[in-house]
């Protein structure tokens, strides 16, 4: 890789590897807390996100519940089969579409839900919203087409053949 070639270049590549490493703290602290504050009430971090995701929107589909946190179905069916064992969530059919099967939180798992406060999720809002909401606006905006980059690029390296070492 060659250096670059301007002072605006090596300012511009020390400004990305800053905002690289910062969102690898905030990827890292989240899952730190989350898995701490899960430890304190004997669940695990992705069982602690589903509590807290489903206490916040409601009732949803495995699909939709897979999408909210960014996990393929068959393994957020596994967090919910150990979840559903220890009844803080059942599956029960829609009332609008019999197809559509929702997870819902039992009553164990409302009362976890409210008792775990500043999870990682809280601890990021509050921030943001410290911040003027301009700033958050195009926070998202720059974040989102990260995102739509990222996943570009994602899928061109899943397309792309397979090299034989």
């Amino acid at each position: 890789m060659s250096a670059p070639r301007s002072p605006l270049a090596a300012k511009h590549k020390r400004t990305v590897d800053a905002v690289v490493e910062t969102v690898i703290y905030l990827y890292t602290e989240s899952r730190r807390l989350t898995k701490d504050r899960a430890r304190a009430f004997g669940l695990t971090g992705p069982q602690l996100t589903v509590i807290k995701i489903l206490a916040q929107l409601g009732d949803l589909s495995l699909s939709s519940l897979s999408e909210r946190i960014r996990a393929q179905n068959s393994t957020v069916t596994g967090i919910i089969d150990r979840m559903e064992r220890e009844d803080l969530v059942r599956r029960e059919r829609s009332a609008e579409d019999r197809r559509i099967v929702l997870i819902r939180l039992t009553e164990k798992g409302q009362q976890l839900a409210s008792e775990i406060t500043l999870e990682p999720m809280e601890i990021f809002r509050q921030a943001l919203e410290s911040i003027p909401r301009r700033d958050v606006d195009e926070l998202f905006r720059v974040l989102d087409a990260v995102q739509e980059k990222v996943r570009e690029i994602v899928g061109d390296a899943s397309c792309a053949p397979e090299e034989n070492g």
